[in-house]
């Protein structure tokens, strides 16, 4: 058996065990070490198996991972993140559809202290849906709103998901942080523009909001003043170049946890269940990257890489091989965890965008987005779960797959947006590259 039948072997395993419901790390670290051991042997099998974690694993940009999570949950944990929904709600009521935009809102700004989707959603799940239903919004809205607005974890920074890919690309984490923005950005302002234009076309989906003065607009602000301040603190710091990704990370966490003392929202016992989630949710993390690292071992061992290459050849436009990667992802992106498709398909595409001279940076945003789409497509959109379990019998799960419906084709608008105009991702990382 050559190298490269070897390695579609390998693929197909990995399917069925995926299938089959084999946890991702245990499918992807099973395959690698079964196909190296028949590619190369005993010996270089346990010597990849000795290097290959460690070295993967103490990578240094991988360290603002846990850094980011701990802010994330020490500002969910004291509260700081309470009144963002609030803010949202204030400045934005006055809309058509004001508290479903207002939910949207509330979720960006969420996503700025979170690099997770589904906490995302749980968390803006548990305080939007039920007062929107109580306000008389239709139940497919809400919930949709919710579960698509969730998914703005994943690309407005900090973001897991970007993290993970600057180590595997070797891209500066700032670049792609910074690259992200726009997206994010013009990812809310579709879906608030597709719940304004529905609610003027039918207003029964949304009652009228009554109007809030500028006193209430300005005394929300007060309330998460705090936040807002952490938030620029980090980032602007970041995008200045003043510290690192990981660097902004720990000043983050440690900000939030002195902020949650000094309000006095903050227990001993919420930080140490933020310490615990944060070891939890990293553990995972690590253990799906170490199990891919060591497929891309396999990978490289068959010379995979180049073999795709050549079928692909030159003649193949950019635009095309990135049309064809979203596909990909949005195939995948329905049935597996976003993190697992990614780093599944990154030792493959990597060397085809070099080859096709696409940056490295923009392909990282655009597979984000994908993936962010991923978890709200059936029939395994993980938002959706999210959320029909934190509204229980209020909907049926149809529901918030129908809810979610509008959405998908928002994200269609900004797909080709993103894909007809490159500069909206890449526009912002040169300024502070050259």
């Amino acid at each position: 058996m050559d190298s490269i039948t070897l390695v579609y072997w390998a693929l197909g395993a990995l399917m069925i065990l995926l299938a089959l419901r084999v946890p991702v790390a245990a499918a992807l670290g099973l395959v690698a070490i079964v196909g190296m051991y028949l590619l190369v042997g005993e010996r270089a099998t346990w010597g990849v198996m000795r290097s290959v974690p460690h070295a993967f694993a103490a990578h240094w940009s991988l360290s603002a991972i846990p850094m980011f999570l701990f802010m994330g949950y020490v500002c969910f944990s004291a509260g700081l993140t309470d009144g963002l929904f609030r803010v949202a709600r204030a400045w934005l009521n006055f809309l058509p559809g004001g508290l479903a935009i207002s939910s949207v809102g509330g979720a960006a700004l969420f996503s700025s202290v979170t690099g997770s989707s589904v906490a995302c959603a749980a968390a803006m799940g548990k305080i939007a849906v039920p007062a929107m239903l109580d306000r008389g919004y239709d139940a497919k809205l809400a919930v949709g709103t919710i579960a698509a607005a969730g998914t703005m974890g994943s690309l407005i920074p900090p973001s897991t998901i970007l993290l993970l890919y600057a180590v595997f690309a070797e891209v500066p984490v700032s670049e792609l942080f910074i690259g992200a923005v726009i997206p994010g950005l013009l990812t809310a302002l579709m879906y608030g523009l597709m719940i304004l234009l529905r609610v003027k076309h039918n207003p029964a989906l949304a009652p009228r909001e009554t109007s809030v003065d500028w006193r209430e607009r300005f005394l929300a602000l007060g309330e998460t003043w705090p936040l807002f301040l952490l938030v620029i603190t980090v980032f602007g710091g970041i995008f200045a170049g003043l510290f690192s990704a990981t660097e902004a990370g720990a000043i983050g966490a440690l900000a939030s946890i002195a902020i949650g003392f000094a309000k006095r929202t903050l227990s001993w016992e919420a930080l140490k269940a933020a310490a615990f989630e944060t070891i939890r949710s990293t553990s995972a993390i690590f253990l799906i990257a170490v199990a891919a690292a060591l497929l891309t071992r396999l990978f490289a061992f068959a010379g995979f890489p180049d073999y795709v290459q050549g079928l692909i050849g030159e003649d193949m436009s950019p635009l095309l091989i990135i049309i064809a990667v979203s596909l990909i992802y949005l195939v995948l992106g329905m049935f597996l965890d976003p993190i697992g498709v990614m780093l599944l398909t990154l030792p493959v595409l990597l060397p085809i965008f070099e080859t096709a001279d696409i940056s490295l940076i923009y392909a990282g945003v655009m597979i984000t987005k994908y993936l962010e789409i991923g978890l709200i497509t059936p029939p395994v959109g993980l938002n959706v779960f999210v959320i029909k379990n934190v509204v229980a019998d209020k909907v049926s799960i149809s529901d918030v797959f129908r809810g979610v419906g509008w959405f998908l084709l928002a994200d269609v608008v900004t797909v080709a947006i993103l894909i007809a105009f490159p500069a909206t991702v890449l526009w912002l990382p040169s300024l502070i590259s050259g």
